[in-house]
């Protein structure tokens, strides 16, 4: 990959891999963090990298570096740092979307991420496979779930609205 090549991926990649972060884990800073962590990872590899494969190395990179940040801040956070309000909703409905995503971050990790790898970035479940490190059936499994969850969860659309 030249450095022309990688600025390409920058400019075309960056934002997509940012939304998918912060889909995630909800933070600004730390999906900031995640896609220059992910960037960097890019240009140390860069002769390494074929420019057609940018795009799946950069989400994988970018999946895994998120669980790496996620699995570090829970082993260093205590019980205190457990949400208690969860399950609490004390807010006034502002709109569909919030509702989906108050649902979508209710999934456990591996759901959420192929979740939002499918419905969100339309990725191939081969493609997810490939990102997520699971086989495709898992990928299959986990969207599977994760939808049922997210039906059972909102009910029907009369529902809601």
């Amino acid at each position: 990959m030249t450095v022309a090549e990688y600025n390409k991926s920058v400019d075309d990649f960056s934002d997509g891999i940012y939304r998918f972060i912060l889909k995630n884990i909800k933070d600004h800073e730390k999906a900031r963090d995640v896609v220059q962590d992910t960037f960097e990872k890019l240009w140390l590899k860069v002769n390494d990298v074929v420019s057609d494969k940018a795009r799946a190395y950069l989400f994988t990179t970018a999946y895994h570096t998120m669980i790496d940040m996620i699995r570090k801040e829970t082993r260093t956070d205590g019980f205190d740092a457990v949400r208690h309000d969860r399950n609490v909703q004390d807010r006034p409905y502002t709109g569909l979307s919030e509702i989906l995503e108050d649902a979508v971050s209710r999934l456990p990790e591996d759901q959420r991420a192929v979740i939002m790898l499918r419905d969100y970035e339309g990725y191939s479940y081969e493609d997810i496979a490939g990102i997520t490190g699971m086989s495709e059936s898992q990928v299959k499994v986990y969207i599977f779930r994760g939808r049922m969850f997210l039906k059972n969860f909102l009910g029907s659309i009369e529902a809601i609205i």
